[in-house]
């Protein structure tokens, strides 16, 4: 086997499985415009058709850790049947009322099945790691970050189906990436991820390196997800027109993440993982908040510090697990992952829900000011992590 070619050809299929599969993840996001419109849903109950997915992710990462789900079976059966199970929560969500309990439901079991996904799929992308899995994570979540964006593309291809187009198309892409994964092998490196202990869960406070890595992610995951969230509603508003019309520039916003986590991977590698992160954050922050006053300059000025954000609040994500994994003690690092990603998600669900009440309260103008002390905290953590990181070479 060439190690090169073989190494890019099957990382190039986990990717492209990943970004479909993932398309699930902000289906709902994505029809909330069409469902404000047809008075389907209010902008309350719109911010849970997210959290609900974020809730079933860590519900689903639980489960997967405590059962050791990725090292008790092929992780690329694991990997389809969650794709699977994704698809066929999304296409439900077209039959059933979209403001009901039950297709809360269903995003949760979504978000659900998506532990067995995108954990499985950074499990497999390290199994090709040669001194570079800063690199190999960051094209896992630059995966995750297209799939996150494609959603607000479908119902502009798909004109004239209403808000189930999101759903529809997602639906359909998740299966399409469950199959794809099949073609995948892992690389040399496969192995058993150290088991999950509870435990030694307060470990990740009582660490100092941890708990700084652990404060990093934490201010990072305040913004991520919510900026993601509500990032479309924004621009619907600042561009005016039909509903939906916006989808292509959202889809722009958060693709542009997607080559974010690639070149913060490149420099993280080659130069120093914290200060990268610390950075980025830096960056998303002050764009944070600034995109609602730059539309008192104009909409040119509010696609571009929007462009920006959505290359930075994401770029930094993929250096909170590694170095997570340089400072465990090897026999904690699957706990350690773990608690990490939990904590993370659960914090989601409270940024999520705060930002339609600092709208109500502050107009978008201000509106997303709130998510920019969480990358300001985490960019002062990833500083002070700095010596930490250096001393374990």
């Amino acid at each position: 086997m060439s190690a090169p070619d073989g190494k890019a050809r099957h990382l190039f299929v986990l990717c492209l499985a990943v970004v479909l599969t993932l398309s699930v993840w902000f289906a709902g996001t994505a029809a909330v415009p069409d469902l404000l419109a047809a008075g389907l849903v209010t902008p309350g109950h719109a911010g849970w058709l997210t959290a609900a997915v974020q809730l079933g992710f860590v519900a689903g990462t639980l489960v997967s850790a405590v059962l050791s789900l990725a090292d008790r079976y092929d992780p690329r059966r694991l990997f389809l049947a969650s794709a699977l199970l994704a698809s066929a929560a999304t296409l439900a969500q077209t039959q059933v009322a979209p403001s009901g309990g039950v297709a809360l439901a269903l995003r949760f079991v979504a978000g659900a099945a998506i532990a067995g996904v995108y954990p499985v799929g950074m499990k497999l992308a390290a199994s090709w790691a040669r001194g570079d899995v800063g690199l190999l994570i960051g094209l896992l979540v630059g995966a995750l970050t297209l799939g996150s964006a494609l959603p607000h593309l479908i119902p502009t291809l798909l004109g004239g189906i209403g808000w189930q187009a999101a759903y529809l198309g997602a639906g359909v892409l998740a299966a399409l990436g469950g199959v794809a994964i099949l073609a995948f092998r892992p690389g040399p490196l496969l192995g058993a991820r150290p088991p999950f202990r509870p435990a030694q869960a307060l470990e990740a406070w009582r660490n100092k390196g941890l708990r700084l890595a652990n404060l990093g992610y934490l201010g990072h995951m305040w913004e991520l997800y919510a900026a993601w969230a509500w990032i479309g509603l924004f621009l619907a508003s600042v561009l005016g027109g039909p509903p939906g019309a916006a989808g292509p520039w959202v889809f722009g916003v958060l693709a542009a993440g997607a080559v974010g986590c690639v070149v913060a991977g490149v420099v993280a590698d080659r130069w120093d993982r914290a200060a990268t992160a610390a950075l980025c954050m830096l960056v998303s922050g002050s764009c944070a908040l600034l995109v609602g006053p730059a539309s008192a300059v104009g909409v040119w000025l509010v696609i571009l510090v929007a462009l920006v954000w959505g290359f930075a609040v994401v770029a930094d994500s993929a250096q909170f697990s590694a170095c997570i994994v340089t400072l465990s003690p090897p026999d904690y690092v699957g706990t350690m992952l773990t608690v990490q990603t939990c904590m993370g998600f659960l914090l989601t669900v409270l940024a999520i829900g705060i930002v339609p009440a600092a709208v109500a309260w502050l107009g978008w103008t201000w509106a997303f000011a709130v998510l920019a002390p969480g990358p300001l905290l985490g960019a002062w953590a990833m500083w002070r992590l700095r010596p930490i990181l250096a001393a374990r070479g």
